[in-house]
């Protein structure tokens, strides 16, 4: 790897391994503490590197100064704690030095703790997939606030509010009970949905994908299915459908960035082995009595997989939405029901039911009236076009209904 982008690796792979240490090793009342001394631990290799030369081994090297900064960090706690105020004494680390363990093993192990404490049921969605960007994924301030299409400075506040809840309800970075687990873990898997779906259906104003949102949040489901407790049929359900969305990437945009549609896009460019997980996961999670939103979602991203229309692949596809309204009602979920209904008994009987979500601020929901339209009553769907066109976020949006619109 080039010199150049080496640190820049290395920030996205180990950052987020010495802050999951570190933060179980001093716990989340010091997590701030614990992201300082991660950062500064890359500021300093920054800062030598290009002067001093790469070490031998860059990775040991940034885990050496992480755990000295850390042992400085205790020491002064423990300094601060015998001559200022000893009654926080409780709330401070031990005063021990330990060597921190940063093998794979306790890596792992610490972030699947982590990912359940920043995943906590009390804190708002939001700030979960926010706090899981940065220590989980090692995402960088500016990066998250344009995942999430604001400023940075909303997302300091964010962030700041979410370490302060931690701080003041004790939370501990451990794997919850057997009892607690059902709880813990569905918030855990809303986290990893919504952020895949962060990467999936980006609004930022320059990528129609994030594929490395995408990629984060199938690695952290990774560590789901690989510790025993929790690799239960929810969590391969949600790892195949990731597996089936993901095998589109190469296809689902041309050279250019801009979006392509499913029914245009090369099927050649399918990624078959990641089609191949994502089945093998649907079979594994298809055990038990256990059916979720992520069962049905996998289910239909499987059908997708198969590209040729047929009526029973849209039927198959219209019943399993009319199961997954009923378990879990969503505008988008009823979006794409109307849409199998229109594959299924046609466009006029589709029109109706499209028509009674009354969507009026969702520009998909005036895309896919166009869309019926079309074939039906060109100005009318001329006029949906254009609502849509209206209420679209990004350019690339904008360009996608401007095309529908020239073709019409």
């Amino acid at each position: 790897m080039p010199r150049a982008e080496l640190l820049p690796h290395l920030f996205r792979t180990e950052f987020r391994k010495i802050v999951s240490v570190l933060g179980r090793r001093l716990g989340l009342d010091h997590l701030q503490a614990a992201e300082d001394i991660a950062s500064d631990t890359f500021l300093l290799a920054y800062e030598s590197w290009p002067y001093q030369g790469l070490p031998e081994n860059p990775t040991a090297w940034l885990y050496a100064v992480a755990q000295n900064k850390a042992k400085n960090y205790l020491r002064r706690q423990q300094l601060f704690n015998q001559k200022m105020a000893p009654h926080l004494a409780q709330s401070t680390p031990e005063a021990q030095e330990p060597e921190l363990d940063l093998s794979e093993k306790n890596i792992r192990d610490s972030q699947l703790r982590m990912l359940f404490a920043l995943c906590h049921p009390s804190l708002p969605a939001e700030a979960q997939v926010g706090l899981a960007l940065r220590i989980l994924c090692g995402f960088g301030i500016e990066e998250i606030a344009d995942a999430f299409l604001t400023h940075k400075e909303t997302i300091n506040k964010r962030l700041y509010r979410a370490r302060e809840k931690l701080r003041q309800q004790h939370f501990t970075p451990e794997v919850p009970s057997e009892t607690e687990m059902s709880q813990r873990l569905a918030s855990v898997l809303t986290t990893l949905y919504l952020l895949f779906s962060e990467g999936y259906y980006s609004e930022s104003h320059n990528l129609v994908l994030r594929e490395d949102l995408c990629l984060e949040a199938m690695r952290l489901t990774y560590l789901l299915i690989e510790h025993e407790p929790t690799n239960r049929p929810p969590v391969q359900a949600l790892l195949a459908l990731m597996c089936f969305h993901a095998s589109r990437f190469a296809a689902r945009k041309n050279g250019i960035g801009d979006l392509i549609l499913y029914q245009d896009q090369d099927e050649t460019r399918w990624n078959q082995e990641l089609i191949a997980k994502g089945t093998y996961y649907l079979h594994q999670a298809a055990r038990g009595s256990t059916l979720s939103k992520y069962h049905l979602e996998a289910t239909i991203a499987y059908w997708h997989t198969i590209k040729v229309d047929t009526p029973e692949k849209w039927e198959a596809i219209l019943q399993l939405y009319n199961q997954l309204l009923i378990l879990e009602y969503s505008p988008v979920a009823a979006l794409n029901r109307t849409f199998a209904l229109a594959k299924v008994h046609g466009n006029e009987k589709a029109i109706p039911e499209a028509e009674k979500l009354h969507l009026i601020d969702n520009q998909y929901y005036y895309v896919l009236l166009g869309e019926l339209y079309q074939k039906m009553d060109v100005e009318q769907s001329r006029r949906y076009f254009q609502k849509a066109l209206a209420l679209a976020k990004t350019p690339h949006d904008q360009h996608t209904i401007k095309h529908r619109l020239a073709a019409l």
